[in-house]
């Protein structure tokens, strides 16, 4: 179990403990919540230029990192979705979409092929990551506001509809780059139906 293996287990464990600290609704917590987030994301960026860098590269960490980045995000949009600040049908399009991706990686790896992640799949977990933290920076200064008394409400429409834009994008690129593993591994898809 070399170091960028280990950076991606921890980022898988990092997102229930992201999850309880931003779900308790405390000033408090959903800075540690935003901190924990970030910390995560940057496990992301150190694992893969660790292992490439040092030359361990492993089938392990091929298939678990993007796994990791799907739990994460998906963490965090669940917990979007769940408060309100989005709509819920975009993070099932994005769940729904992570769920055939690994999917089709299993089966890939149930016999001994190995998809890795396209060049669109890594400007997806990017966009995600990006919109979730815009997502939690909004939410934190509504957070500090309500409880210092100075939030009136009179930009939640507007950061709403801002806020479901990022992620229309984002569920976009991400449906792209499901479409793109479909259509680059249709040979596993239509060996199922032999």
């Amino acid at each position: 179990m070399n170091l960028p293996n280990k950076l991606t287990i921890f980022r898988i464990i990092l997102s229930p403990i992201f999850m309880v600290f931003f779900l308790v609704d405390t000033l408090y917590t959903r800075y540690i919540a935003l901190v924990i987030f970030m910390i995560a994301s940057l496990t992301d960026l150190y694992d893969g230029y660790l292992a490439r860098k040092t030359g361990v590269i492993t089938s392990f960490g091929k298939f678990m990192d993007p796994l990791a980045d799907k739990i994460l995000t998906s963490t965090a949009l669940i917990c979007f979705a769940s408060l309100g600040y989005i709509y819920t049908w975009m993070v099932l399009v994005i769940i729904g979409r992570d769920f055939i991706v690994t999917g089709l990686r299993c089966i890939a790896a149930y016999r001994g092929q190995l998809i890795l992640p396209t060049q669109v799949a890594k400007w997806k977990t990017a966009s995600q990551m990006v919109v979730i933290v815009i997502i939690l920076l909004y939410i934190n200064v509504q957070t500090t506001m309500v409880a210092f008394g100075q939030w009136n409400g009179e930009f939640d429409d507007i950061a709403w509809w801002v806020l479901n834009g990022m992620v229309f994008v984002s569920m976009s690129l991400t449906v792209s780059s499901g479409l793109d593993y479909v259509v680059k591994n249709r040979s596993i898809f239509t060996s199922l139906l032999r």
